[in-house]
């Protein structure tokens, strides 16, 4: 879990008011490679079809430079969650056999074992929670099912503080989630909710979320009066809160509308897609930083997919409006498929394994990871379900 130690350098401690910079529409910064980066993408979507043909593309690119489909953590989970998502999508065996001997290489199971509460760890049990729904089969689910019940029932349930950094959002909750719907079992969706109510309103004394904004810390070393830009303004990392989109995003694909929480996931969800559309950039990408347009400006794919997702579905889903929103989702898609995808279908842009802008850095055309490429994926099969 190297990727969870926070990394050293490159900032500025002080306080920090929850202002959003002006819009970065014209902000677009230098490109980090030769590679051109248009300004103005179009805002409109393309086919279905060619939307499909672009996924399929990239999809096709990471599996052939992938002969081992590899570990089960959450980086290479998080692509067998976009790849399950295009094999749904498009019904291609080949992409669910790939998947199934991934899962088998790991006998289903998960980091840690079945008494982890890693939220990391449990980022495998989405994928496998896919594979059960397309080959049912209860020994898939054992591993995750077990853990997720050990923290809701046996295993210390009255403890809440286990998700202390945002991307465990995305990691964790859509599994309790869907256990909880596939065994209709709301005790599931209460211990959801307690661990993530923790993340927002108690982490670090006040909580991650920022209500003033809509957007999400990192973590509580990024809380106001701690880390800051270089700057002064404060750090909404890019990816963090598109790891937080997507968890919402998937958390509510998975529950009733009845369930008493989702008012609550669904508002904050479009909370935070308007705070991202208001800062997009000219060129359909997001920053880094979405709170400091001059820190670390340039392309950045991991955010980028994460937020056009968690747009398509809000978009479907009657929670924001079509006519104000789908052009920030197509001008996204639009400056990904033009920019960051490679002819062979390889992904760039990518920020790779960090905590905060800075990490990983220089992000560059040829920058790339797996969790992108599942992000991306995400992305296109969601906005493919807006278009004929």
């Amino acid at each position: 879990m190297h990727r969870r130690h926070l990394l050293a350098g490159g900032v500025a401690l002080g306080a920090s008011a929850t202002v959003l910079p002006a819009p970065t529409g014209s902000a677009t910064g230098a490109p980090r490679s030769a590679a051109s980066v248009p300004t103005a993408p179009s805002s409109a979507l393309p086919s279905r079809d060619v939307i499909i043909s672009v996924l399929r593309r990239v999809a096709d690119q990471w599996i052939g430079a992938h002969t081992d489909p590899g570990d089960n953590l959450w980086a290479n989970a998080t692509f067998f969650s976009g790849l399950l998502a295009l094999q749904r999508l498009t019904g291609d065996t080949g992409y669910l056999r790939y998947a199934r001997g991934w899962a088998e290489k790991h006998n289903y199971g998960l980091s840690g074992g079945v008494t982890t509460r890693h939220a990391d760890n449990h980022c495998a049990g989405q994928a496998y929670l896919d594979l059960y729904e397309a080959e049912p089969d209860e020994q898939k689910l054992t591993a995750i099912e077990d853990s997720l019940h050990r923290m809701t029932y046996t295993d210390q349930p009255a403890r809440n503080d286990d998700w202390w950094w945002d991307d465990a959002l995305h990691m964790a909750m859509p599994p309790f989630a869907r256990i909880g719907a596939l065994r209709e079992d709301p005790a599931y969706w209460d211990k959801l909710y307690r661990l993530y109510t923790h993340t927002k309103h108690t982490e670090g004394g006040p909580g991650l979320y920022d209500a003033g904004t809509g957007l999400w810390y990192r973590d509580a070393n990024f809380l106001p009066g701690a880390i800051v830009s270089p700057g002064g303004k404060p750090v909404f990392w890019s990816r963090g809160n598109g790891w937080v989109t997507a968890g919402h995003t998937k958390t509510l694909k998975a529950l009733p509308g009845s369930e008493r929480h989702v008012a609550e996931y669904r508002d904050t969800l479009v909370q935070l897609l308007k705070a991202a559309a208001e800062v997009q950039r000219a060129d359909g990408f997001w920053n880094v930083n979405l709170g400091d347009a001059a820190h670390l400006p340039g392309p950045e794919t991991s955010g980028t997919v994460f937020f056009t997702y968690g747009l398509a579905y809000a978009i479907g889903a009657g929670l924001i409006g079509g006519a104000e929103y789908l052009p920030v989702a197509a001008r996204a898609w639009n400056g990904l498929v033009a920019s960051a995808v490679h002819p062979d279908g390889a992904l760039g842009y990518v920020q790779k394994v960090g905590d905060r802008p800075e990490s990983s850095q220089p992000v560059t055309y040829d920058s790339t990871a797996d969790f992108g490429v599942g992000g991306f994926l995400l992305a296109g099969t969601e906005l493919a379900t807006l278009v004929s």
